[in-house]
């Protein structure tokens, strides 16, 4: 992953002057070297300029921590804490910042001992929310060391979305395909979570990609993508074009990128693309993809900000799907039912046409585009990666601005069962509980479109952090819920 920001954290701990300084002091050394016992040491830089017990503490903190290239703040109450200046460290610190507090060690030193950071936290709390200033906080906020240094380390895929996200630069090409306004957004959210976007014309693609004709780094890309393909290298007459078309999108990203870090592509992929570029960009999109640079299909540029979110929490290749079809009665029957405790309804196939990376197949050839090919000839449809999606858990999400330019987002938990899905594409068989449910009260009702972003491995807890401090309505994060909860336009009858 060469996309996403790597996480530096400063730990900064606060002192409230009518309390023992040296609690403060003795806890922080104690939570680096819990951290460090535990945890990649790098990940961490601990402040030893001062305790803030004052704004001129906080300033000089504030200083050494940026001198050390920090991009994310742990303000830590090692007893009550100054509320006024460790708010103000976290108002002035460009980058995202958590608040922890040290529970008390031993009854046996609950005098001169006892440092009230239970109390100081609703105090920090009360006055991050006068500051307007979106702080993490997590559920449990007071803990031993250990407890604190887990906290932290659960911050970092949180921290890594607010800092690659505020250094993004989305480039789009060409307006959405005809009958495709599912996937059309105002891009004004964009602006306001602080991401760049270019918006291209899929003329000025096609321009640069016959630029690259006879670029002298071809073979070397096709001797690439034959190491990867192996002996799913069922097309290797395409394999030129592509490489070609890889090459035009790399050398766009650094021609283009300018001040920004990171990058995402909302590509576009079809209907005139596959007539004047003469294949289909597919494998591509999964290639760029696994590298950390997600490219969505049909200029879906909210799927590309969501994959790229799902890139730097989850630290691996990601990938957008259709929310597809549903499983038939007879392959649940067959290979679902009394084997895994889904009901049928918590079931559906996650498509696209064969943009998955090939590390998340569980097998893979290069074949043609089946939908597209059966009104074009199929030697331009060439270029899809398809295969069945690798079994193990997943997280589908997606973070959405809406029509009216105001922003949401769902998430949920489940996974891709092993069952053969005796299909074409990249695609899976889902399952999510609860799915039918939301399918109907969140996807439905909430007007998402059929695209969602797919991460490997459950990672709803820190993707539901990152949406509150994008600043998401709570009430417009959704997600599966039991059906003990019902959804507020659920009929309960």
């Amino acid at each position: 992953m060469n996309n996403i920001p790597k996480i530096k954290l400063g730990i900064v701990a606060v002192s409230r002057d009518c309390f023992p300084e040296e609690l403060s002091v003795n806890r922080r050394k104690a939570l680096v070297a819990a951290y460090k016992a535990k945890y990649d040491a790098a990940d961490i830089y601990e402040c030893p300029v001062c305790i803030v017990e004052s704004e001129i503490h906080m300033v000089q903190a504030l200083e050494d921590i940026k001198k050390a290239g920090c991009n994310a703040v742990c303000v830590y109450l090692g007893n009550f804490g100054p509320e006024i200046s460790e708010t103000l460290l976290a108002k002035h610190f460009d980058g995202p910042k958590m608040f922890v507090a040290a529970a008390e060690e031993t009854q046996g030193n609950l005098c001169g001992g006892r440092g009230d950071a239970y109390c100081g936290m609703l105090n920090a709390s009360y006055n991050l929310a006068l500051r307007n200033i979106r702080a993490y906080i997590p559920e449990y906020p007071v803990g031993t060391a250990a407890a604190c240094a887990d906290m932290i380390n659960e911050f970092l895929p949180i921290a890594r979305a607010l800092v690659g996200l505020s250094r993004l630069k989305i480039m789009s090409f060409g307006p959405r395909p005809l009958n495709f306004l599912a996937c059309n957004a105002p891009i004004k959210q964009l602006y306001n979570l602080g991401v760049e976007i270019e918006e291209n014309s899929e003329l000025d693609l096609f321009e640069s990609f016959n630029k690259h004709e006879g670029d002298p780094r071809i073979p070397d890309v096709v001797r690439d993508m034959e190491r990867e393909l192996g002996a799913g290298n069922k097309k290797p007459e395409v394999l030129s074009k592509l490489a070609q078309y890889e090459l035009t999108l790399l050398d766009w990203i650094e021609a283009h990128k300018g001040y920004r870090e990171h990058v995402a592509i909302a590509g576009k992929c079809w209907p005139a693309f596959q007539t004047q570029f003469g294949f289909v960009p597919c494998y591509v999109n999964s290639r760029l993809t696994g590298r950390g640079i997600p490219v969505s299909c049909e200029v879906d540029i909210y799927g590309c900000l969501s994959e790229f979110i799902g890139t730097c929490v989850s630290q691996d290749a990601v990938t957008l799907l259709d929310i597809n079809n549903s499983v038939p009665d007879d392959m649940y029957e067959q290979s679902i039912k009394g084997k895994f405790d889904y009901s049928h309804t918590d079931t559906f196939m996650g498509f696209h046409c064969g943009n998955t990376c090939s590390t998340k197949l569980s097998s893979h050839e290069m074949k043609y585009q089946m939908i597209m090919a059966r009104a074009l000839p199929v030697e331009v449809t060439n270029g899809t990666l398809e295969g069945d999606i690798i079994p193990g858990d997943i997280t589908f999400f997606r973070l959405q601005s809406t029509a009216d330019a105001k922003i949401r987002a769902y998430l949920a938990q489940g996974e891709v069962l092993p069952v053969a899905t005796q299909s074409f594409g990249s695609i899976g068989v889902f399952a999510i509980k609860e799915m039918g449910r939301f399918y109907r009260h969140v996807l439905i009702e909430k007007n998402y479109p059929h695209h969602g972003a797919v991460s490997f491995g459950h990672h709803g807890k820190a993707l539901f952090e990152v949406f509150k401090l994008l600043g998401v309505p709570v009430d417009e994060i959704n997600y599966n819920q039991p059906r003990s909860l019902p959804y507020p336009t659920e009929n309960p009858f």
